[in-house]
């Protein structure tokens, strides 16, 4: 179990919060690091391993239309897994992985390519995502190399967005220290 998986579970177990996982090129492994760590049990729902392109659009609501265009390794594939996912194990967070682990190019992107996301929950005040971000990776290594990096990604990702959430208060306290109103 790795320290950014234990402090994923920390964060989401202090806030009470809930997390499901769509993966493609991880097969598995990003929900395993988390179940790894004791107490796991608290925050994660449960994942779906959507290897084949079509159960991304089944099982998670990937527009088929975007996944005909531009295959399974895209940033807004990504970003729509991890809301499919968030959305279909009723959530408040959701984290997905898809890319090229190798050894051959897929969907005319190299091995390497990575696109990581986390769909969190809307904040009331902005009406924007707490999550909602996409990462691209562009990956050395094997393909053993490439899927742990990607695990280690999307972990770390959703870990800066749980540490970047803020309640109300604590955004007046910044505001105020830097001279807001």
């Amino acid at each position: 179990m790795s320290s950014t998986a234990t402090d994923v579970v920390r964060l989401l177990t202090v806030k009470g919060g809930t997390l499901a996982v769509a993966e493609s090129l991880t097969g598995g492994l990003v929900a395993a690091e988390i179940t790894s760590v004791p107490g796991a049990s608290k925050v994660f729902r449960g994942s779906v391993t959507a290897y084949a392109t079509e159960l991304k659009h089944e099982l998670l609501g990937v527009d088929a239309a975007l996944l005909a265009a531009r295959g399974a390794v895209d940033p807004q594939v990504a970003a729509q897994m991890a809301a499919g996912v968030r959305k279909a194990l009723g959530t408040d967070w959701g984290i997905a992985t898809t890319g090229v682990a190798g050894p051959e190019p897929q969907d005319g992107q190299a091995v390497g390519t990575v696109f990581v996301a986390v769909d969190g929950p809307r904040r009331v005040d902005s009406g924007s995502a707490g999550g909602g971000k996409v990462v691209a990776l562009r990956l050395n290594g094997d393909r053993e190399e490439i899927r742990r990096e990607s695990v280690r990604s999307v972990l770390a990702l959703l870990l800066k967005e749980l540490a970047g959430e803020q309640t109300g208060n604590e955004r007046a306290q910044d505001t105020e220290r830097n001279g807001g109103f």
